[in-house]
């Protein structure tokens, strides 16, 4: 018996996500690099996999949102104490960062429910969310058509 109406999604891209080991990571500096894994455009969250080189300094930032992060690989230092490889924390709305180090190569997975700004001594520096990470994962020609188009 067929359906009442039609169920099928409006909007094809919301279908489910697949990012295959062999995704490209996205080099943020020398010492850091980005894997986007899923981007929820209607909550503003997202998921990535992070790796940091051992001495990479995330600088300091705040949470505007909780976020979750679990360490696949590695050592960081976070405020005063160590997350080792296994380990889980998660990080509530307003949550406050000094400097992070990785002291090893480090890899983790990061899920964030919203933006992060990061600071400096004289004040806001940049700032992450769901549009930054979904740009980084868009192919180098969507970028350039996109920049184009403003």
């Amino acid at each position: 018996m067929p359906l009442p109406q039609d169920i099928r999604p409006a909007f094809q891209d919301i279908q489910d996500t697949l990012v295959r080991s062999e995704a490209p990571w996205v080099q943020q500096t020398p010492l850091s690099s980005v894997k986007v894994l899923w981007v929820g455009r209607e909550t503003g969250t997202w998921a990535s996999l992070h790796h940091w080189k051992k001495g990479y300094v995330a600088p300091p930032h705040k949470h505007l949102a909780g976020a979750h992060a679990f360490i696949v690989s590695g050592k960081l230092q976070v405020r005063n104490g160590i997350l080792n490889a296994g380990d889980y924390v998660y990080e509530p709305a307003g949550v406050l960062h000094d400097a992070t180090t990785a002291l090893d190569d480090t890899t983790y997975l990061f899920i964030c429910n919203g933006a992060v700004l990061f600071f400096d001594e004289n004040g806001f520096t940049r700032y992450t969310n769901w549009e930054v990470m979904e740009k980084l994962r868009a192919p180098p020609e969507a970028s350039v058509r996109a920049a184009a188009a403003e």
